[in-house]
């Protein structure tokens, strides 16, 4: 068992990541983070998801380990599992939501946000249902989006099924009204993250990094999309999947030998235990 002291820590991303094509964790790669738990070293789930839907899969899956914590709406939130609480949370704010929501009408996108507990979208559409196949957050259907937000959300996702150039159109016509305060990434080809600035997935490993007393030089982290380099950045060790988009691939330490279907993360975190 490790010591408090030189313990490590693993920051990564669920889809396309941790979990394969068919949103399960393997039995190889499940062994390797049981290994990882054992020595007493520490691991993060870090999503585009809200904390809700990252504690749906934790628990769905059985990723049951001691020094677990969740990094909801792309670091926009931290959760100690342990003990149960909340460590951090920015989110977006609420005249944003709306500038935000009206712009996605105008160029006709899919756009929805959340509260605790439900996502709140103006409208049921092709993309929200699609939305769902995976998240299985219950739904608010109103067209007034910030009158059922009890406080800022933690992120807003703009969705485009069909078009690419549709949805890059609306982001380079939002970044101008929200200027520096909000970020816009692209977690797939057809989902457009948008939140505060003062989250992200790499200020979400300095910030636990730092709570806990870590060297950045003792944190990893994986993924496959745009909204990972941040957090690739700023680990010591960033690990792009193979699967992975070239941007990156490019941002990375390191890239695995095999995919997400292929127990890519299995012998990178087996490599550093053993070393």
């Amino acid at each position: 068992m490790h010591s408090k002291y030189n313990r490590k820590i693993f920051f990564t991303d669920l889809d396309g990541t941790l979990l394969n094509s068919e949103k399960r964790v393997t039995p190889a790669t499940m062994d390797a983070l049981k290994r990882w738990a054992d020595a007493g070293h520490l691991l993060v789930l870090c999503s585009g998801r809200a904390i809700d839907s990252i504690r749906e899969v934790k628990n769905s899956l059985g990723l049951d380990f001691p020094g677990m914590f969740l990094s909801g709406s792309n670091g926009s939130e931290i959760y100690d599992c342990d003990n149960g609480r909340t460590l951090f949370r920015t989110g977006v704010p609420l005249d944003q939501v709306k500038v935000i929501m009206e712009t996605a009408k105008k160029y006709g996108i899919h756009c929805h946000t959340y509260t605790d507990t439900h996502i709140i979208s103006p409208a049921d559409t092709e993309a929200l249902h699609y939305y769902r196949r995976v998240i299985h957050t219950p739904v608010i259907i109103d067209p007034d989006v910030v009158s059922r937000l009890p406080r800022i959300p933690s992120k807003c996702i703009a969705i485009e099924l069909h078009d690419p150039q549709k949805l890059e159109r609306f982001r380079k016509g939002l970044l101008p009204l929200v200027g520096e305060r909000l970020t816009l990434l692209y977690s797939s080809p057809k989902y457009l993250e948008i939140f505060s600035s003062e989250a992200g997935k790499g200020s979400s490993v300095a910030r636990l990094c730092d709570l806990l007393h870590i060297p950045l030089t003792d944190a990893l982290a994986a993924g496959d999309e745009a909204n990972d380099i941040s957090m690739l950045k700023a680990a010591g060790l960033g690990i792009a999947m193979r699967n992975a988009t070239e941007p990156v691939k490019q941002a990375a330490d390191t890239v695995t030998e095999q995919d997400n279907d292929h127990d890519g993360l299995a012998p990178v975190l087996s490599g550093v235990l053993d070393s």
